[in-house]
């Protein structure tokens, strides 16, 4: 694999460290040979951080170049981090540049500046995470694919798909996504839930779509113990609404208007923890819960004796499937991909957006311990075998394989 370089763009506020670039008019060839691939994502957070990490991780692992391009304006600390842990697999650089959240003028320079990025690079395939890197990708990729056969693939992660089908905002990111399909190769959703959400919103897809759900690797597998010190609950995400964090908060209200004090640590970051710490404060609540930044999961995981994934939407959480593997009792919503995980067990999730129904789980699983920990147990053994991040990295390389031939026939 080449060595990287670094190089400064003209673009105010861009930044790559980028790879040797390709020979113009060099085509991977139809067959088994190693790919050059760049995943597109607005923020890198949580799981759809997660997801393109392991991803890139395994796919350097099987022999291909990877890059990785992203916005550099809402990174924090942690998602730097782990942006440099993972840079020794990406051969084709990690590139960070302005991208707007919601679409603003400033769109067409970030746009041109992609295009300058991925123009020396030459990837054979644009993967794009979430609506405005699926957007961004999908857009450079068929500009790109114009004198070259690209494939590009849309992951959307949720995404747009969280936004009310009958309201304005619905109604216009729905059409963009509908037109965008023009300019997309194959998808891949993280859940059959996802898949029907986007048939359900957008439409039967106009291109091949396949449902390829996250993987872990081996180690994950491997028990995690609470520290001396652990909470009676971990919370561990994003802070906002969309992932019931208010809900919990009000659970935690009700049961600590009773004898027992119930504690709980809430690890990560988003833009509701100001609210969040001012709710904690307000009702009398601040020795009962602690905050923490951004944290890896598996470290995160011994600071609570139970994980409480409060969610109002979701595709496929990682947190879901690590705290299982981790052999952790867990509390979750029925919303999403989360009763593909729970499989035959998907009768103990909850309603989301249900502070008294979430109370009473908990108060049910701190009185019986020992029945929590034969229920972890019981979902470990279920997830075992199904959820690799090798099957995952396979799957979605056949993706890829499929549409560079469709594409190399286009051209």
């Amino acid at each position: 694999m080449p060595s990287a370089h670094r190089s400064l763009l003209t673009q105010p506020g861009l930044y790559a460290e980028a790879a040797t670039p390709r020979p113009k008019g060099k085509v991977t060839p139809m067959t088994s040979a190693p790919l050059r691939i760049v995943h597109i994502v607005r923020s890198p957070f949580g799981g759809i951080g997660r997801h393109i990490f392991d991803l890139a991780a395994a796919q350097a692992e099987a022999g291909h170049e990877v890059g990785f391009v992203c916005d550099s304006l809402t990174l924090t600390p942690f998602e730097s981090a782990r942006i440099e842990a993972v840079k020794p697999h990406l051969a084709l650089g990690a590139m960070t540049l302005p991208i707007a959240r919601q679409i603003a003028l400033s769109d067409i320079r970030a746009l041109r500046a992609v295009h300058a990025l991925l123009g020396p690079i030459a990837p054979d395939v644009i993967h794009t995470h979430g609506a405005k890197g699926g957007a961004f990708g999908r857009l450079v990729g068929a500009w790109s694919g114009r004198s070259r056969p690209i494939a590009k693939i849309y992951a959307p992660h949720g995404g747009s798909l969280h936004y009310d089908p009958v309201s304005l905002e619905g109604r216009f990111y729905f059409g963009l996504e509908r037109a965008l399909e023009r300019a997309t190769d194959a998808l891949v959703h993280v859940s059959e839930f996802e898949r029907l959400a986007y048939v359900d919103k957008i439409g039967a897809p106009r291109c091949p779509a396949a449902v390829i759900r996250n993987g872990l690797a081996p180690h994950e597998f491997e028990p995690v113990d609470p520290a001396p010190d652990a909470t009676d609950i971990l919370y561990l995400g994003m802070l906002r609404d969309l992932k019931g964090v208010d809900v919990l908060l009000d659970a935690l209200t009700t049961l600590n208007a009773g004898d027992r004090r119930v504690t709980a640590t809430i690890v990560g970051d988003g833009p509701d923890e100001t609210r969040y710490r001012a709710i904690v404060a307000e009702r009398g609540l601040g020795d009962a819960v602690r905050f923490r930044p951004s944290t890896p999961a598996r470290e995160a995981f011994t600071l609570g004796r139970l994980i409480v994934v409060p969610s109002r939407a979701e595709s496929l959480p990682y947190v879901v499937l690590e705290a299982i593997a981790a052999g952790l009792p867990i509390i979750a919503t029925d919303v999403g991909g989360i009763p593909e995980i729970f499989g035959p067990h998907a009768d103990a999730l909850i309603p989301a957006g249900a502070p008294e129904a979430l109370a009473a789980a908990i108060g049910d699983r701190l009185a019986d311990e020992a029945a929590a920990r034969s229920r972890a147990a019981a979902l470990k053994r279920h997830i075992s075998g199904e959820f690799s991040r090798q099957a995952m990295a396979a799957g979605v390389e056949t993706v890829y394989r499929k549409a560079i031939e469709a594409a190399a026939r286009k051209a």
